[in-house]
């Protein structure tokens, strides 16, 4: 099987049936060690997020703000929209372990895994948007992440702003998603929360993930790590060093972050 080639393929499919079903075909190869990297491969240009075929793309701005949890609608819409972060985490999995070139071989390992497991979560939100009556592509979507993604086709900035600031943004959010679910307990936002918490856990290790591959390649063109990491934030994601961020420490802990970075972050006195 040639890797870049099949995996590539993989990426541009917009349909999630067709796109999870031909993963699962090239993983079960990859793990098998039935693959082979083709070095004169080129790297694609993305013009359009895949999902643009079957999905109405807005401006972040022109979608109402995710406030009401107990209607049937308040919650598809919920659902819906961290449905849309998990699809285009699969694509952003995908493209990471496609664009960067001849990196040790446990890289490559890394973010399958990472695109399998993303496709795990989509898959579970996917069935409770079902129960609900819904379905992907209910609601307008934006295209934040991709957008991201076109911005960092650098490996040292894409680790830098795509696990270690977008994931780990999630870190953050998805336990206030949990307590607010909480505080209006049914049957159906039992199970949501179940559903938050296995991807909060598996989150963590995306994120780690990201914080080893960014502090290898800091380490390969002595760059000191928290610095640079700073730096290239603010150039991607311009202000998001100088305001308070309300962090989940022992969440970003366990995936990576320093003391200083989350005092830093936080602006906070300590890291407790």
């Amino acid at each position: 099987m040639d890797y870049f080639k099949t995996l590539e393929e993989i990426l541009f499919t917009s349909e999630p049936k067709n796109k999870i079903e031909k993963f699962r075909d090239f993983y079960e190869k990859f793990l098998d060690g039935d693959f082979y990297f083709d070095d004169s491969y080129e790297p694609y240009k993305f013009d359009k997020p895949s999902y643009a075929t079957f999905l109405e793309i807005v401006k972040p701005t022109a979608l109402p703000p995710i406030k009401n949890f107990k209607t049937i609608e308040g919650k598809k819409y919920l659902v819906h929209t961290i449905l849309h972060i998990e699809y285009s985490a699969i694509d952003l999995a995908l493209d990471a372990a496609l664009r960067y070139k001849n990196l040790p071989i446990q890289f490559y390992k890394d973010w399958l895994e990472v695109a399998d497991d993303e496709i795990r979560h989509f898959l579970m939100l996917e069935e409770l948007l079902s129960e609900l009556g819904g379905v992907y592509g209910d609601f307008p979507v934006h295209k934040n992440l991709f957008e991201a993604m076109e911005a960092t086709p650098e490996f040292l900035r894409r680790m830098a702003a795509v696990p270690r600031y977008l994931e780990a943004n999630g870190l953050d959010q998805n336990p206030k998603i949990m307590e607010k679910l909480n505080s209006n307990r049914d049957e159906f936002n039992i199970k949501f929360i179940e559903a938050l918490r296995v991807i909060l856990e598996e989150e963590v290790s995306h994120v780690k993930k990201g914080d080893i591959w960014f502090k290898y390649e800091c380490e390969r063109l002595n760059l000191e790590p928290e610095k640079t990491y700073l730096e290239i934030i603010e150039e991607v994601f311009p202000g998001s060093t100088t305001r308070k961020m309300d962090l989940n420490f022992n969440a970003r802990k366990e995936a990576g972050f320093s003391c200083s970075e989350l005092k830093y972050l936080s602006k906070k006195e300590d890291c407790n």
